[in-house]
């Protein structure tokens, strides 16, 4: 593993170095707040609630694995939203995490079997700017958590985690993501994010929208196979949602209105306005790679 920090904007570091991994193996062990100017590549194991700090950037680069391990007694200290249990990685800097379709970042779990929700998240807190690209996120309570914060997400995958990208309050660009097997794909309330040119499929449900959205859009997605709902509108939605010029996987309006769940179910909900649709497979939706 390769860690680089600049002196010049450094301020506090805790580093716990060179733990047992097993038998005679050692891994470096990042764990507490740190500052400055950062780089992470190879492999970077994480533990318990790591923070990079206000007017701290980290860059992480292609290729790079984050593991993220079981937080020890102590180190799990927030847990109530907007934190998650497990370990996580709390943003209140800059992050940029750019790979490439050869060489992608991955946000992942300490095992490979381990289902969704073993690790808490990449929590974005007031982030002036953070961005992923060619990243896979998996395994995670909510793999991007964004509060109050501006974050761009293109090329990348998310998939086995509880809620793929959960906001409020945020500027947030999604665009080219293949989002499929989590439990929610992308939850948000207030905001203003741009989602188009997404491919949500096998997601328990694709949409969640929880509160009052405003300045959105959401067009040129592929909203497919979702397991119980297309579109759920939360109990603070009760103005209609505009999802027009999305693909859902046919032309039937009566099919896909049976998969949302908003004023066609509870009179109090707004409606998800879905019409005029795209007749078939939006061009250049998803990815334009594969891991």
């Amino acid at each position: 593993m390769t860690f680089l920090f600049s002196n010049r904007n450094f301020a506090f570091v805790l580093l716990l170095a060179l733990v047992v991994l097993s038998g005679c193996a050692r891994r470096p062990l990042l764990t507490g707040e740190w500052k400055g100017d950062l780089v992470w590549s190879g492999t970077v194991y994480l533990r318990g609630d790591v923070i990079l700090a206000e007017h701290s950037r980290l860059t992480i680069q292609p290729g790079t694995t984050i593991i993220f391990l079981p937080p020890d007694t102590g180190e799990d200290r927030l847990t109530e939203h907007p934190h998650f249990p497990g370990s996580e990685l709390i943003v209140r800097g800059e992050l940029l995490a750019e790979g490439t379709a050869e060489r992608p970042i991955v946000f992942r779990y300490a095992k490979d079997s381990a289902p969704a929700g073993s690790w808490g998240g990449i929590n974005l807190q007031g982030s002036p700017g953070a961005r992923f690209r060619f990243c896979r996120f998996t395994q995670a309570d909510s793999a991007l958590h964004s509060q109050e914060s501006i974050v761009a997400v293109e090329e990348s995958i998310f998939d086995r985690n509880l809620v793929a990208i959960r906001f409020h309050s945020s500027q947030f660009l999604i665009q080219h993501n293949l989002i499929h097997d989590n439990g929610t794909g992308i939850r948000f309330h207030f905001g203003a994010p741009a989602i188009s040119r997404n491919r949500l499929v096998d997601n328990e449900k694709a949409f969640f929208i929880t509160a009052h959205p405003q300045d959105y859009q959401i067009v040129e997605n592929e909203i497919l196979s979702s397991q119980r709902y297309s579109v759920v509108l939360g109990e603070e939605v009760p103005e209609d949602v505009i999802f027009q010029r999305n693909y859902w996987g046919g032309l039937d309006s009566e099919r896909i209105a049976a998969t949302l769940f908003d004023g066609r179910r509870d009179a109090y909900l707004g409606r998800v306005r879905f019409t005029p649709l795209c007749k078939g497979p939006i061009d250049g939706a998803g990815v334009s790679w594969s891991p």
